[in-house]
Parts: C-alpha cells; sequence; structure tokens
C-alpha cells in the first residue's frame, strides 16, 4: 500500500511540475510577444505562432495525463481536488499562451509597418514587463502554493488594469492621431495583456483554493 501511494504521489507531483513548466511557456510566449509588436519582427511573430501549438499539444497531454490518473487510482478528497484543479489551471494556462499568439498575429498582420506608435512603446513594454511578472510569480505560486504569493498575484494584476486603463484613456482623446485601425489594432492589444493578467489570477486563485479550500 505504501509503495502504490509513492507511485500516486510521483505521479501528483509530476502533474504539479508540468503545470509549472507550462507557465514557463507562456512567460517566455509573452516576453517574446512583446518585443515583435514593439519591433516589427515578422521571424519572431512567426516563432510564437508557431509556438503556440506546442504549447496546446504540451496542455492536450497533460490533461490526458491527469484524466489517465484519475481513471486508474480513482482519488477521493484533497487528491481528487487537486487532480480537478490541475484541469482547470492548465486550461487558463492554454488560454494565456493564445494571448501571446494573438499578439503576434497582429504583430504579422502589420509587418512591415509597426502596429504600435512610438509614443505608446513604454506603455506596451510596461504590459509586457507586468505580465511576464506575473506569469513567473504564478509559476512559482504553483510550485510551492504559497498563498500569500497567490493573493499578490492579484495585486500585481492591478498593475496591468492600470495600464490598461491608461491605454484607453489614449485611443478615446480627440487628440489622438493614427486613426481608427490603429485605435482597433491597440485595443486588441490591450485586451490581449490583460486577459493574459486576468488567467494568471485565476490560476493563482485555484492554488489558494487547493490550499485552504476557500475561494480567495
Amino acid at each position: 500500500m505504501a509503495l502504490i501511494r509513492s507511485v500516486f504521489q510521483d505521479e501528483l507531483d509530476g502533474v504539479s511540475q508540468s503545470l509549472v513548466d507550462l507557465t514557463s511557456m507562456v512567460s517566455n510566449s509573452i516576453s517574446r510577444a512583446t518585443t515583435a509588436i514593439l519591433s516589427a519582427d515578422l521571424k519572431l511573430s512567426e516563432e510564437i505562432i508557431a509556438t503556440d501549438d506546442q504549447i496546446d499539444t504540451f496542455q492536450h497531454e497533460l490533461d490526458a495525463r491527469i484524466i489517465d490518473i484519475i481513471a486508474r487510482q480513482q482519488p477521493v478528497a484533497s487528491d481528487l481536488r487537486a487532480l480537478v484543479t490541475a484541469l482547470r489551471m492548465s486550461a487558463d494556462l492554454e488560454r494565456m499562451g493564445d494571448m501571446s499568439h494573438h499578439v503576434a498575429k497582429i504583430a504579422r498582420l502589420r509587418h512591415p509597418g509597426g502596429a504600435v506608435p512610438a509614443e505608446l512603446h513604454p506603455m506596451f513594454q510596461a504590459m509586457g514587463n507586468s505580465a511576464e511578472k506575473i506569469a513567473t510569480k504564478t509559476g512559482l505560486v504553483i510550485a510551492t502554493r504559497d498563498t500569500e504569493m497567490a493573493l499578490q498575484v492579484e495585486r500585481d494584476d492591478d498593475e496591468m488594469d492600470k495600464l490598461h486603463r491608461q491605454l484607453i484613456g489614449t485611443l478615446v482623446d480627440p487628440s489622438w492621431t493614427h486613426g481608427v485601425e490603429s485605435a482597433i489594432d491597440l485595443t486588441l492589444l490591450g485586451r490581449y495583456y490583460e486577459r493574459f493578467a486576468d488567467h494568471a489570477v485565476s490560476v493563482s486563485r485555484r492554488v489558494y483554493f487547493l490550499v485552504t479550500g476557500k475561494y480567495a
């Protein structure tokens, strides 16, 4: 019985590590997507779009593994909660990868031009930095199950929300001179970064629930 439990625990640890790995993948993806959108780098944009397929495949394989563990081990109580929560977290992480993919697609669409006017580069760099910071911290939350850090992720998201509001304010200001098409691109980009952070918050909240049995 002890050996069976040890094998099961190894499988649970493997699921947790895969979630950490997936978080690292999406963190790297959003960082590269920010570089691509600000530098109008077509090659990098194509690489990010292709990488999203790898993220999707990784997530699908992880979900299949979790379902197989549930079917074989028939876990109960906290073990079942951990596995069901892992399924939900993997879905959020996959959506974070999608947000990077969408950013790269706008960079590709506007090539050889740039989608982001020069005066807004600092704002989008800040959004990219915030997204990467949140994703990195989310990976640590999964790895350590640190509930205080999980709450910090939600506070970090306030920074992204503030940047998003500033962006929208800029786009609706009567002094905007870059036209409707650019405003639409930038509205979408801002939404992608904001949703990336929201999904990270969702992951951190699930870890908090997993540890405490309560919603943050």
